[in-house]
C-alpha cells in the first residue's frame, strides 16, 4: 500500500485512526465531573498538537536520523508564519497559497543557514545553529520591522489588497470558503466531543507528513542518513560524500519547520517574532527526546504529551488546588497548596522539566521505550506445563575432551 511493506502499513494505519479520533481520545471524561479538569479536547489544542507533531517529525529527520543537534529550527517556524501572513494579506485568505509560500521560503532560508552551519559537526554546529536563530529572531523584532512589524506582529487587516480575494470576502483564513473555525458538538452520555474543520485540516497535513517522513526513513537516503548518524567518518572514507546528504537532510528538516509554521498562521492569522525565540527551538528538542529520538512516532507523541500537559497543569490555579485539598485540615491544606502551585499554572515548566529528568534518566528512549517495555511485559509467556519438572529440561550435552593432533 502505497510502497509499504505491510507492517509499514499496518504502522500508518494505527497512526491515522489515532490521529482522526483525537477528539474522543483528549476528552475521556464527563463534562460536570470531578476530573473534567483533565479534558483536552478544545479544537485550539488538538490542532497545536498536530502543527507541532509535524514540527517534530521534520526536526527528527536532522536530529534522530542524522544526528545533528540544532538549537534553531525556531528560526524557520517563525518564518514560515511571515510569509503564511502576508500571502494572506496580499493575494488571498485561501490557506493554500499560503502554505506553498511557507514551505518555499522556509525551504531556501533551512539551505542559506544550512549550508553555513553544517561546515562543522557537533557541539559547533549546534552553537551556530542557535546563533543563527538568534540573530533571525533580533532581525525580526527589531530590524526587518517594516517586514516583521516588530514587536506587534503581523497581522491580517481589513484593508489589506487580497487581490484574488477582492472586496467582501471572508476575513479570516479559509479552506475555499470554508471557515476553518467551523466545528460541530456531539453530546451523548455527558460527554461533549467537538469536531472542528481547522483540526482535521492540519491532522490531514500531519498524516500526509507522517507517511513522507517514514517514507524518507525506509529509503536509501534514509539509510545512508542513519549511517552518518551511527559513523560520520567511516562514511566519508568509503568515498561518499556526506555533506549533500546532511545539507538536504537540513533543508527538509527546515521545511517541516516552515509548514508547521504555516499552519499556526492558519489557525492564528499572526506572526511574532516571539515564534522564533531561543526556547522554542529547546521545545522541540525536548519533544523529540521526550517521545524517543530517532524513532518515527516517537516526535509526535512527545509534541502531544507537552502540548497537553501546558493546557492541564496552565489551568490549576490556588482555588483548583484548594477544591482538591479541601479534605485537609486548614493547618495542612495552605502549605501542601502553595508546594503544589509551584508545579502547576506559570510554574508548569518546573513540571515540565523534573518529567523530563526523570524519562532522560529511566527512560533514554522516550516514551516509545516505554510503550515497548509495557507491551513487552504483556507477551511474555508464563512457562508451559511441567516446566518446572526436570524430565522436561533439555540435557546439556556430554563433554567431549578435546584431542591434540598427533599427527597419526
Amino acid at each position: 500500500m502505497l510502497g509499504l511493506n505491510k507492517r509499514d502499513t499496518r504502522f500508518l494505519i494505527i497512526v491515522i485512526l489515532l490521529t482522526l479520533f483525537t477528539p474522543f481520545l483528549l476528552q475521556p471524561f464527563p463534562e460536570g465531573s470531578a476530573m473534567a479538569q483533565f479534558n483536552g479536547g478544545y479544537p485550539d489544542l488538538m490542532a497545536k498538537i498536530a502543527i507541532f507533531g509535524i514540527f517534530a517529525m521534520g526536526f527528527n529527520i536532522l536530529f534522530g536520523l542524522t544526528g545533528y543537534l540544532s538549537f534553531g529550527h525556531a528560526a524557520f517556524l517563525g518564518v514560515g508564519s511571515y510569509a503564511a501572513v502576508w500571502m494572506f494579506k496580499l493575494l488571498t485568505l485561501n490557506v493554500f497559497p499560503a502554505l506553498i509560500l511557507a514551505v518555499l521560503v522556509a525551504g531556501l532560508f533551512s539551505a542559506i543557514i544550512g549550508y553555513i552551519s553544517l561546515r562543522r559537526s557537533g557541539i559547533y554546529f549546534s552553537i551556530l545553529t542557535l546563533a543563527m536563530a538568534e540573530m533571525s529572531y533580533r532581525l525580526a523584532y527589531s530590524v526587518l520591522t517594516p517586514i516583521t512589524n516588530g514587536e506587534t506582529g503581523l497581522q491580517v487587516r481589513d484593508t489589506d489588497p487580497r487581490i484574488l480575494d477582492g472586496a467582501g470576502a471572508a476575513q479570516y483564513p479559509n479552506l475555499f470558503g470554508l471557515e476553518l473555525s467551523t466545528s460541530w458538538d456531539w453530546r451523548v452520555l455527558g460527554h461533549v466531543f467537538t469536531f472542528n474543520v481547522g483540526f482535521y485540516f492540519c491532522a490531514v497535513i500531519a498524516i500526509v507528513m507522517f507517511y513522507v517522513s517514514l517514507r524518507i526513513a525506509r529509503s536509501p537516503f534514509g539509510l545512508v542518513l542513519k549511517a552518518i548518524k551511527s559513523n560520520q567518518t567511516r562514511v566519508n572514507y568509503t568515498g561518499m560524500n556526506s555533506r549533500p546528504y546532511t545539507l538536504a537532510a537540513f533543508v527538509i528538516s527546515g521545511m517541516y519547520a516552515g509548514l508547521a509554521g504555516g499552519l499556526l498562521a492558519v489557525m492564528d492569522p499572526l506572526a511574532g517574532a516571539e515564534r522564533m525565540v531561543w526556547t522554542a527551538s529547546g521545545e522541540v528538542v525536548i519533544m523529540t527526546i521526550l517521545g524517543g529520538a530517532g524513532t518515527l512516532l516517537g516526535p509526535v507523541l512527545g509534541a502531544g504529551a507537552i502540548k497537553y500537559l501546558e493546557n492541564i497543569f496552565s489551568k490549576i490555579n490556588e482555588q483548583v488546588l484548594h477544591d482538591w485539598f479541601s479534605f485537609l485540615p486548614d493547618w495542612l491544606a495552605d502549605p501542601v497548596v502553595w508546594l503544589a502551585s509551584r508545579f502547576t499554572g506559570e510554574g508548569w515548566a518546573l513540571t515540565l522539566g523534573l518529567m523530563f529528568m526523570a524519562v532522560v534518566i529511566f527512560l533514554p528512549g522516550g516514551l516509545v521505550e516505554g510503550g515497548q517495555k509495557i507491551a513487552g511485559w504483556f507477551r511474555r509467556k508464563p512457562p508451559a506445563d511441567g516446566g518446572d519438572d526436570p524430565e522436561h529440561h533439555p540435557k546439556p550435552a556430554p563433554h567431549v575432551p578435546h584431542m591434540a593432533n598427533t599427527g597419526d
